[in-house]
């Protein structure tokens, strides 16, 4: 089984990207981040017309999470709040950031995480409130499901291996101590990084900024990942960062990440 998480910036500018990818890499499950459409605009016939099936949680122009699936979804969870009562929730689930399925006996959740925009902003604190409710989030699903799968676009580098150059990420959003310890504090309920299971070395990035030829030079940042449960851990056989979508007209800042079991 073959899991990835692909943040697509629109789904509808990139759809013939994603398509051609999906044809030419039969994966089981795409999780998709940045959809910036509603769920009545999404184009499932695309989708379906290359044999697969797409349920959505998403908002006009801006955030929204989808997955596509070889197989019809079931059990989709939209939110933070099919799981959490609305008093922890409060208006987090405004935003279309959280996404689950299961397939195969594993629950798969799909985040996109807020950027946090910059340091000690508003956003910046939305973004440290939102990685405490997932953490309560995930504690949850855990006891309902021991095999947990959560990937997406985390907007934390967690390492300064996952930087081009991280001099001075101590006061760079998606970088920072506080939003490092945040997601650490998640993972400690007892999810792995898979890409790091195969790969120790730096140099390897999901995202590479639209300026200054960011990929060209490959100034990147690895900042989209999958996380396992020990069981899933030990049954991943490979995880890898396909760098070519990124390498296409007009693409994604961000490109694929496939997980194997």
């Amino acid at each position: 089984m073959k899991i990835a998480t692909w943040n697509v910036n629109s789904i509808r500018t990139r759809l013939t990207h994603v398509t051609d990818w999906l044809t030419a890499n039969p994966i089981e499950l795409l999780c998709v981040q940045e959809t910036k459409v509603v769920d009545e605009l999404f184009p499932h016939e695309a989708i379906q017309s290359i044999g697969y099936h797409a349920a959505a949680f998403g908002q006009k122009s801006y955030n929204g999470v989808a997955l596509i699936s070889r197989s019809p979804l079931e059990h989709v969870d939209r939110g933070f709040g099919a799981i959490l009562p609305a008093e922890i929730v409060g208006d987090l689930d405004d935003q279309k950031r959280v996404i689950s399925t299961v397939i195969d006996g594993v629950r798969v959740v799909n985040l996109y995480v807020p950027n946090g925009s910059a340091v000690d902003s508003e956003k910046y604190i939305y973004k440290l409130r939102w990685l405490k409710v997932l953490r309560e989030y995930l504690a949850v699903l855990l006891e309902q499901s021991p095999s947990l799968l959560v990937c997406g676009d985390f907007n934390v580098a967690l390492e300064d291996i996952d930087i081009h150059n991280p001099k001075g990420r101590e006061k760079q959003v998606m970088a920072t101590d506080v939003e490092r310890e945040a997601l650490r504090q998640v993972l400690e309920l007892g999810l792995s990084d898979a890409f790091r299971k195969f790969t120790t070395e730096s140099g390897h990035f999901s995202w590479w900024d639209y300026r200054s030829a960011g990929f060209r030079r490959n100034a990147g940042w690895r900042i989209d990942h999958h996380y396992l449960t020990p069981d899933l851990y030990d049954r991943a056989i490979s995880c890898v960062i396909d760098r070519a979508p990124r390498e296409l007209e007009q693409p994604s800042d961000h490109t694929p990440v496939v997980v194997e079991f």
